[in-house]
């Protein structure tokens, strides 16, 4: 097992990875990395834990919404679009979070 240091969202990070895997590991990481940080740019969520949930769900909303023989994640939205805002089914799991995490800053 390999140990690779990685930044998302300006942190730094170690992390494991098989013999092999660096390039998937990375391209992981950046894909998380541009949703985090697009984000945090649209300036409506600030506590970073949220960042990361809300990145998080994008990513997995996207892979759901694939068919399953697709091509790796696509890059998420631009910084400051908000990710599948309009799909009813993503803003009730970002209200269901904002009920659950309290006040420090709602997406919606």
């Amino acid at each position: 097992m390999k140990q690779i240091e990685v930044t998302i969202m300006g942190q730094s990070y170690i992390l494991g990875c098989a013999d092999g895997g660096e390039a998937a590991l990375l391209e992981a990481v950046n894909a998380v990395d541009r949703e985090m940080c697009a984000i945090r740019d649209a300036g409506k969520v600030k506590a970073r834990e949220r960042i990361a949930v809300l990145a998080a769900l994008n990513i997995a909303f996207e892979l759901a919404a694939r068919p399953a023989a697709a091509a790796p994640v696509a890059a998420p939205s631009a910084p400051g679009e908000a990710s599948h805002g309009d799909d009813p089914a993503l803003r009730a799991l970002v209200a269901r979070l904002d009920e659950a995490l309290g006040q420090d800053g709602r997406l919606f």
